[in-house]
């Protein structure tokens, strides 16, 4: 299922939930082992993955022991700088390079 603006919240946990299973499950990896790495409890893995609401922080900890840490970059990237900002950094760039110094 694509995840889309019209999912509700609880439809988007749902699928997130399966998806994160569906990954456990291709690296062969345990509910219980999940927990263990990750530093949460079994219920939360279950929880998780069952499409319940969940901390931040253990999305996080799930997503770091299944190696999708960097999903998260992608999900959230940084945003570009303003046209001001990228005015004030102009002012700084490196304009002409400097002649060697000789040694005295």
């Amino acid at each position: 299922m694509q995840i889309e603006p019209q999912l509700t919240d609880a439809a988007v946990l749902e699928e997130l939930g399966h998806r994160l299973k569906r990954t456990r499950l291709q690296r062969n990896q345990t509910q219980l082992r999940l927990a263990e790495e990750a530093g949460i409890s079994l219920a939360t893995v279950r929880n998780l993955e069952d499409g319940k609401p969940s901390q931040l922080v253990t999305l996080i900890r799930v997503l770091r022991v299944l190696g999708m840490l960097g999903g998260l970059e992608r999900a959230v990237p940084e945003p570009p700088p303003s046209p001001v900002e990228e005015l004030r950094l102009r002012g700084r760039e490196r304009r002409r390079a400097s002649s060697p110094r000789s040694e005295q």
